[in-house]
């Protein structure tokens, strides 16, 4: 089976909007959080999340593109420059019909369609009009459209949409397709930006959000005793996945290999996850046996840990029968203590902190700890508040969605 690599990565996050910024912040554990500045949040119940901070769009694209494209495909196509880049892939010297690109987005251009339907309402029913550009802002499959006009990629094209784990989804598919032989590159990850206010508001009443609005800095707390929900968070990871010998003839630089992947069901409830965690202790042992890897050789996990009281419960159940006594020998984050939960961008750039970990060997922290929850396991290092010094070999990422979709991807030091 072809062997694939990661040869490119780009971000863009509420802790730093490039990959050099990205890893700074998670090495100093940095929370992404703030008082929302989009609009009036005063009504709502939750009041902050974690927004893209010092990004201005008219920065990278002209103000006439910018206004064609909703912002998580702005953020899509602003991480997907830097790792195309950061590849060093040039269009001229490449074959463009074996170059895809499969790119996630679990809500798409919400901001779109909440903007033009308030000003639908507004004007009322005697001008009945609709902007000719909401539908392609709106689609959750016009970031990988726009990636590949803006550079010519004629191979697979197409989004994925799995909620939460939308871009580990995206991430594995470019996976298989390059080692069954259909691409040579496929440019891959996630987009999201549904801090808005339907975004806020439907999450809010699901009660899915912490409403720590006087400590919005450390509302992210996964597992944590007292964690009271997720914080809200946009944003985009791309990552360039090649196979190893076109890479190589190349001279790209190798930052990891992907060596395996998996999907699986809950198939228990629209949003909950299954209480013992069987669908995520079944992803996780499939991708190891995809990878060829025994659960001993894994040395980073970087959990789904979302600072849900029920997910981060069963994450850990789900871990622990995977994994056994090796489990103590783990190091186990969650850098959506950090980031927030960028919904189907998460995966993406939650690989890319593995990639990170595993190129500059160190683990991440799952910051805003202050007290330990009884139902998990004290002995376990969940490295908390600060990251911690350590070669990772091999790093396991997990992205659950609503829906009982999980996802998980096998990520290791390349070894020539």
């Amino acid at each position: 089976m072809r062997r694939v690599v990661v040869t490119g990565m780009g971000a863009v996050t509420p802790i730093g909007n490039t990959v050099k910024e990205f890893a700074q912040a998670l090495k100093k554990g940095v929370s992404g959080a703030n008082p929302i500045t989009y609009f009036d949040a005063s009504h709502f119940k939750t009041r902050f999340a974690c927004e893209i901070k010092n990004l201005k769009p008219e920065d990278y694209y002209h103000p006439r593109e910018v206004r064609k494209m909703d912002r998580y495909t702005l953020y899509a196509m602003i991480s997907a420059d830097e790792a195309i880049a950061d590849a060093g892939l040039d269009p001229q010297q490449l074959d463009l019909d074996r170059v895809g690109v499969i790119y996630a987005s679990g809500i798409g251009g919400l901001r779109s369609l909440e903007a033009e339907v308030e000003a639908f309402a507004l004007a009322g029913m005697e001008k009945p009009r609709y902007s000719p550009f909401l539908v392609p802002k709106m689609i959750v499959d016009i970031a990988a459209g726009q990636i590949s006009i803006k550079y010519g990629f004629r191979g697979i094209n197409y989004a994925t949409v799995s909620a939460c784990a939308s871009s580990t989804h995206s991430l594995m598919n470019a996976l298989d397709y390059i080692r069954m032989g259909r691409a040579d590159v496929i440019v891959t990850g996630g987009g999201e930006a549904a801090v808005t206010k339907v975004g806020l508001g439907g999450f809010s009443s699901m009660k899915a959000l912490s409403t720590r609005n006087d400590d919005y800095l450390t509302a992210s707390r996964p597992f944590d005793k007292d964690r009271d929900g997720f914080v809200l968070a946009e944003g985009a990871g791309t990552l360039v996945l090649e196979e190893l010998e076109h890479a190589k003839r190349r001279g790209a630089t190798i930052y990891a290999e992907v060596v395996g992947a998996a999907a699986t069901a809950d198939a228990y409830h629209i949003t909950a996850p299954h209480p013992e965690g069987l669908g995520a202790r079944n992803v996780m042992q499939l991708a190891l046996q995809d990878a060829g890897i025994s659960p001993q050789e894994v040395d980073y996990i970087n959990v789904h840990g979302t600072s849900t009281p029920l997910g981060d419960v069963a994450e850990i159940k789900a871990i622990m029968q995977v994994f056994g006594p090796h489990a103590y020998q783990l190091n186990i984050s969650s850098t959506k203590s950090m980031t927030g939960h960028m919904l189907g961008a998460a995966g993406a750039a939650e690989a890319i902190a593995c990639v990170l970990a595993i190129r500059e060997n160190f683990v991440p922290p799952t910051i805003n700890h202050f007290t330990d929850d009884p139902n998990i396991d004290p002995k376990l290092n969940l490295t908390f508040n600060e990251a911690q010094d350590r070669k990772v070999r091999v790093a396991l990422s997990n992205t659950f969605g609503f829906g009982g979709h999980n996802a998980s991807v096998v990520l290791k030091k390349f070894e020539g």
